[in-house]
């Protein structure tokens, strides 16, 4: 699923792997983003985290109000995606982070 390349977006990755707390990505993010983007992509993540925990469309509509549209994208890109999702959540799990 891959949409962006080039120069501009490398930095971007690499400005992002620079940060070192929750406080600085928090700062981070609500420099770069506006509240929406911070929201959506929120969602979206808590999203993933409760359809890789095993919850169904429905428990997560339920537990987030997000639209079926954005948990049908989210889990989308959990089964065919690139990873990213699933790396990460690994990570935290791993971390102790999530149960």
């Amino acid at each position: 699923m891959k949409s962006m390349e080039g120069p501009e977006l490398e930095l971007l990755l690499e400005a992002i792997l620079t940060l070192q707390t929750p406080e600085e990505c928090r700062r981070f993010l609500e420099d770069i983003c506006t509240i929406k983007e911070q929201e959506a992509l929120t969602q979206r993540f808590a999203v993933a985290w409760q359809l890789s925990s095993g919850k169904n469309y429905q428990q997560v509509y339920e537990d987030t109000g997000v639209s079926s549209a954005t948990i049908c994208r989210v889990n989308k890109c959990l089964q065919y995606g690139d990873g990213g999702y699933s790396t990460v959540l690994q990570r935290l799990k791993e971390r102790g982070k999530l149960p």
